[in-house]
C-alpha cells in the first residue's frame, strides 16, 4: 500500500495531513508547501512560464505538470486539490482562467480569457445535509492537442474535446466534442466538421 493510500484509508491521519498542507476552510496550500515541497514534486518544462499574478493552488498529493514552452497568464487559478492538472507543450492558458483537475490539456492548445474548466461537482441530492457537507464528485476533462477554447467558455466535468477543435466564445460544453469540430452555444453543439476528403470545413 502506497503512502497516499495509507493516508486516505486512515481518517484521522488524513485530517492531520490535510491540516498540515492547507489552512482550515481554504483551498490554497501553506507557504512552506509552495516554497519547499511543490518545486521538488511538480514538473515545469524548459521555457515554461507561470506569471506572477497567477494563483497556483497545487498540492503534493496530486500531479501538476506544465510542458515545454507553455504559459499560464496572470489572474488564473490552477487547482489540483481533487485531481491532477497536466498541461502539455507549447500551450497557452490565457488571462483569468480557472482550471480545476482532474484535467489533461494537450500540446499546442489555446485557452483564451475567463474560461472555466472544472472537473469537480458537488453532490446535492441529500436534502438533510447542506451541499458543502456532501461528497465531492469528479470526472476527468480531456482537451486534446491543437484545440482553441475561446473567451468565456465553460467546460464541465467528464468532457473530452477532440483534436484541433474550436469551442466558440461563451459556449458551455456539457458533452464530448469530436475531433476537428467547431462547437457553439449553450449547451454547445457542433456546427462544422472538417472533411478530409474534400479538405474543407463542412456545416452539419
Amino acid at each position: 500500500m502506497s503512502l497516499k493510500e495509507k493516508v486516505k484509508s486512515n481518517p484521522k491521519l488524513k485530517q492531520l495531513v490535510h491540516w498540515m498542507l492547507i489552512p482550515k476552510n481554504e483551498a490554497r496550500p501553506r507557504w512552506w508547501v509552495k516554497l519547499l515541497v511543490n518545486p521538488i514534486i511538480h514538473k515545469k518544462g524548459k521555457g515554461a512560464t507561470i506569471r506572477r499574478r497567477t494563483r497556483v493552488d497545487v498540492l503534493p498529493f496530486n500531479r501538476f505538470m506544465l510542458g515545454v514552452g507553455s504559459t499560464i497568464e496572470d489572474f488564473c487559478t490552477i487547482n489540483n486539490g481533487v485531481g491532477d492538472v497536466i498541461i502539455g507543450n507549447h500551450s497557452l492558458i490565457g488571462m483569468g482562467n480557472t482550471i480545476i483537475g482532474p484535467i489533461t490539456i494537450g500540446n499546442h492548445v489555446i485557452f483564451a480569457q475567463n474560461i472555466v474548466a472544472s472537473a469537480l461537482n458537488h453532490e446535492y441530492r441529500d436534502v438533510t445535509q447542506p451541499i458543502h457537507a456532501q461528497p465531492i464528485l469528479t470526472a476527468p476533462i480531456v482537451i486534446e492537442d491543437e484545440c482553441w477554447i475561446a473567451a468565456n467558455a465553460v467546460i464541465t466535468s467528464g468532457v473530452t474535446i477532440g483534436k484541433h477543435s474550436v469551442i466558440a466564445a461563451g459556449a458551455v460544453v456539457t458533452k464530448n466534442i469530436p475531433p476537428y469540430s467547431v462547437a457553439v452555444g449553450n449547451p454547445a453543439k457542433v456546427i462544422k466538421r472538417y472533411d478530409f476528403e474534400t479538405k474543407a470545413w463542412i456545416r452539419v
